[in-house]
């Protein structure tokens, strides 16, 4: 198997692709235990650490990626790829057929399968990416009535700018400038939100609809925007340049687990100065790291508020925290061996498949609710009569229909899994 710190890795990801799935796929959306949802604007919930996770991953993995000669041809296919399965998702629900709806609806998904998770030759797919972006964005700027309120700011979308920032900073710039450009993000954005007046509503503020990233996203990315709000957006522009810096944090916590002239690598071997029958000078760096960016992120928050849907600063060091508190844990457990390699598998199947989870995890619920069942859509119908009647507390029905979601999908996964079949953008 793998040596022991990438199966942390891949440990770290599948728990953070099962709490995405628990949060994104309620039995009933009105009926949710309070962790598992968002904060309503300022602070936040264990739901609200998922995103950042990802991002921190990204910059691990962004490390643990080998370089080559056609390293800038891979980060920007790469990006691309992340970007255009995002976008993908908008256009999902505005293709429109007629009768024929769902079978095209489908057949679009199928061939952005095929183009943005299919695996031939590294020039074509990057150029198959840049047709297919030039195709999206031409669509939602066409004046076509089908396409003129697709979203293109994203979750996947964030991933794959970040991705593209985060990797090229890793790969033609110096840890001093990477540091640097870290500060720089959170210390600038806070300046930013804090003391530059917004156009057409006046003074700073951290208002929702009202605080400056809000007034950008709406001034650049009119009517293509989060269809809640339709005014602003959760993973808009602004907001990413903080993001770009928890995908730095996770390049410092890969390079570091990478090794150093006293640490050791991820080639294998034990690392100096650690063995399995001591501690892990690794872990204890991490916990310590990640308790000061928790402490200092608290602090931070007491003047520039924890909010997710603007990706604070303060966000940004209190969700690095946990992250660094997890990675510490996971490195002291299964680096040292300390929990059997077996017990983790159920997770570990989840970590190595993220792309696909993702992607389909977003089809899914759409085709099955376009399938109707008298007035309701299959999911809906499935989980009323199958689900909730076993339960007399509906907040607990709910959590089984994530549950039971998570369950279908280990299923899938175990079966690609025991064929080795592993999906990459």
């Amino acid at each position: 198997m793998e040596n022991k710190r990438l199966l942390s890795i891949d440990i770290f990801r599948g728990l953070t692709v099962i709490l995405m799935t628990i949060v994104n796929n309620p039995g009933d959306w009105g009926h949710i235990y309070a962790p598992l949802e968002h904060a309503e604007w300022h602070g936040y919930t264990l739901t609200d650490l998922v995103f950042p996770s990802f991002l921190f991953i990204v910059g691990i993995s962004t490390v643990l990626s080998k370089p080559s000669e056609d390293q800038l041809w891979k980060i920007c296919k790469r990006a691309l790829r992340i970007f255009l399965l995002g976008l993908s998702l908008s256009f999902f629900s505005k293709i429109k057929a007629g009768d024929f709806t769902l079978v095209v609806r489908l057949l679009a998904m199928a061939l952005a399968t095929v183009a943005f998770l299919g695996d031939y030759p590294l020039r074509r797919q990057f150029w198959v990416a840049v047709g297919a972006f030039g195709l999206m964005i031409g669509l939602c700027f066409s004046g076509m009535e089908d396409f003129e309120h697709v979203r293109i700011p994203g979750v996947l979308q964030r991933i794959a700018v970040v991705y593209l920032l985060v990797g090229l900073l890793h790969a033609y710039t110096s840890v001093r400038v990477q540091i640097g450009v870290f500060i720089a993000s959170l210390a600038g954005y806070w300046a930013l939100m804090n003391f530059v007046d917004v156009p057409g509503i006046g003074v700073a503020n951290l208002e929702v609809n009202k605080n400056l990233a809000a007034w950008l996203d709406n001034y650049l990315l009119e009517g293509h925007l989060w269809a809640t709000s339709k005014t602003w957006d959760p993973e808009g522009i602004l907001s990413t340049l903080p993001a770009v810096a928890t995908g730095l944090a996770g390049l410092f916590a890969g390079r570091y687990l990478q090794g150093s002239p006293e640490g050791g690598s991820l080639e294998g071997g034990s690392p100096k100065g650690e063995s399995p029958e001591g501690g892990s000078p690794k872990a204890s760096v991490l916990f310590a790291f990640g308790a000061l960016a928790l402490v200092g992120g608290t602090i931070w928050g007491w003047y520039f508020p924890i909010n997710k849907a603007l990706w604070t600063s303060s966000y940004v060091l209190v969700a690095a925290g946990w992250d660094l508190l997890l990675l510490g844990f996971l490195q002291a457990t299964v680096h040292l061996g300390r929990m059997a390699d077996r017990y983790w598998k159920p997770v570990l199947i989840f970590g190595m498949n993220p792309m696909l989870v993702f992607f389909f995890s977003g089809i899914i619920p759409r085709v099955l609710g376009m399938i109707k069942i008298g007035d309701e859509g299959l999911t809906s119908w499935i989980y009323s009569r199958g689900i909730e009647p076993l339960f007399a507390e509906k907040i607990n029905a709910s959590l089984a229909g994530a549950l039971i979601y998570v369950l279908i999908w280990a299923v899938i996964l175990f079966f690609f899994d025991a064929r080795k079949r592993y999906y990459k953008v």
